[in-house]
């Protein structure tokens, strides 16, 4: 078992354990709504808040959890857990590839998605397209923020930088990217940023 096999184990394990009480919190919360009044903005709060946390496990289960070898993820799922995943935030995601699609491809995508939603503190758009087998992801936003050294450890990986849990994504892709035969190649450039795999 290789070290990102073992990551995406505890990944899954974790999605799992707490999806289940977050969509109970969620189906709480909705049939409280269901039982009429007006909803109180602490309660809108809460199920605003349980949305969110069930779109990043989703996301996360995608780009952290076990995959394996020849797993495919439907478009409708992609597509799903993205809008909820940008509903009521600054960024936004446009998925251009149609069909179901790899789910190890998907997964170095998705990481490659936290890696670049770094770079866009004040928000923007990231498109994601993928065509013979090639994958591009481009972020455009009003202005990058870019870790030069963590970049770079990306597309050479090794160097001595060390990774705080807000950088995991960083860390983990250059293994994924490498298990799967695939280099990374980027452009940064004021306002945007083009990564290909």
């Amino acid at each position: 078992m290789t070290r990102t096999d073992l990551v995406a184990l505890v990944g899954s394990r974790i999605c799992h354990d707490l999806i289940s009480p977050i969509g109970a919190i969620g189906n709480g919360m909705e049939l409280i709504s269901l039982a009429g009044g007006d909803p109180s903005a602490e309660l809108s709060l809460i199920s605003d808040s349980v949305a969110h946390a069930n779109a990043r496990i989703r996301f996360f289960r995608i780009a952290y959890g076990a995959v394996t070898k020849d797993q495919m993820i439907g478009q409708c799922e992609i597509l799903s857990v993205l809008a909820a995943t940008a509903k009521g935030g600054r960024l936004s995601y446009n998925w251009h590839p149609t069909g179901d699609q790899p789910r190890q491809m998907v997964r170095m995508a998705f990481l490659l998605l936290q890696c670049i939603e770094t770079a866009l503190p004040l928000g923007g758009t990231i498109q994601i397209n993928c065509h013979n087998d090639h994958w591009s992801l481009v972020g455009e936003g009003r202005r990058l923020a870019i870790d030069e050294v963590l970049w770079a450890n990306l597309t050479r990986p090794g160097s001595s930088f060390t990774h705080g849990p807000a950088q995991v994504q960083f860390a983990l892709l250059p293994e994924v990217l490498a298990e799967n035969g695939r280099k990374l190649t980027l452009s940064i450039a004021e306002n945007r940023v083009v990564a290909r795999f």
